[in-house]
């Protein structure tokens, strides 16, 4: 236990720091969305880049990775839609907003510090596999729900599903994190090593991500805050500290995950819900609250749950 709770701590206390820098007003909010794009743009590319470059995958496949992660995301995103919807009498919109909220995990702010402390460069690798192909299909499945919620509800004409598409690859084709992939993916084909200065460079760059991240986040949820829709926020955070972990959990052990990649899946399933719900939120026009809210919530609740969970896995 004390061992996880020197894993599991920093992690939240930087992000407090964040969050008190903002409050206290030693720094200001815009500097948190600067630092926000350097881990974006700079630091978690050249994370992701040496990982994937480096990494020992021991011939396992991605399919069974993504299969786990997934089924514990269509399981939880299900239950929040219906209970936005059913319990809480919230319009269709208001539902895919609280099934994002529930099933959206900070894997790249939190998920990536968290589990490169908690596992080994196998744990990361599996979160990078991951990560190749998480914003992609939520993003899309959230837009895509979106629309027809649109349509069900105000009776408007939505894109149809190539536009959207179109759309989602021409943001992935410059989106920094799928570059980095993409790159250390190639790079790795070539059988070469990262050695020299290019490696120390690498490294120096690399080892900001997790604090910067963690920083940018605690000033993020200053921003943010609790805006309404409590309930609802309450029960949507409750499914994504604890329901979809769990669901992750189960799909791993079915699927014969191995023990690493299973805890890592687990363990970015139990970080904080990340912030590109809010900005779904916001394209929308619709569900800031609910998803400000749960936001901060999990992002408030987090270090206890995360510690659970760590107990759990036994890491």
């Amino acid at each position: 236990m004390s061992q996880i709770v020197d894993n599991v701590i920093p992690i939240f206390a930087l992000i407090a720091i964040g969050w008190a820098a903002v409050a206290l007003r030693l720094l200001k909010a815009e500097v948190g969305d600067a630092l926000g794009d350097f881990v974006f743009k700079l630091a978690v590319p050249v994370l992701l880049f040496r990982t994937i470059a480096e990494a020992d995958l021991d011939g396992s496949s991605p399919w069974t990775l993504w299969a786990a992660y997934f089924s514990g995301v269509a399981v939880t995103w299900t239950v929040g839609h219906l209970l936005a919807t059913r319990v809480f009498k919230r319009d269709a919109r208001l539902g895919v907003v609280a099934g994002v909220s529930s099933a959206f995990a900070n894997n790249v702010f939190i998920g990536l510090p968290l589990v490169g402390r908690m596992l080994s460069d196998q744990g990361v690798a599996a979160l990078s596999i991951l990560l190749s192909v998480h914003l992609p299909v939520m993003m899309i499945a959230g837009t895509l729900m979106m629309e027809r919620a649109e349509r069900a509800v105000e009776g408007k004409a939505g894109q149809g599903i190539g536009a959207i598409l179109r759309q989602v690859a021409r943001n992935l084709v410059r989106n920094p994190l799928v570059i980095g992939l993409v790159a250390g993916s190639l790079f790795r084909l070539t059988g070469l090593p990262i050695g020299g200065i290019p490696e120390v460079v690498m490294d120096q760059i690399a080892g900001l991500a997790g604090p910067a991240a963690l920083l940018s986040m605690g000033m993020a949820v200053r921003k943010y805050g609790v805006r309404g829709h409590l309930g609802p926020a309450v029960t949507m955070s409750a499914l994504k500290l604890f329901l979809l972990p769990a669901s992750v959990y189960v799909a791993a052990h079915l699927l014969e995950l191995s023990p690493v990649w299973t805890a890592a899946m687990v363990l970015t399933s139990s970080v904080p819900t990340g912030v590109n719900a809010y900005l779904i939120a916001n394209h929308f026009g619709v569900g800031h609250g609910l998803a400000s809210s749960t936001i901060t919530l999990t992002t408030a609740l987090g270090v206890f749950t995360v510690s659970i969970w760590a107990v759990i896995l036994g890491v």
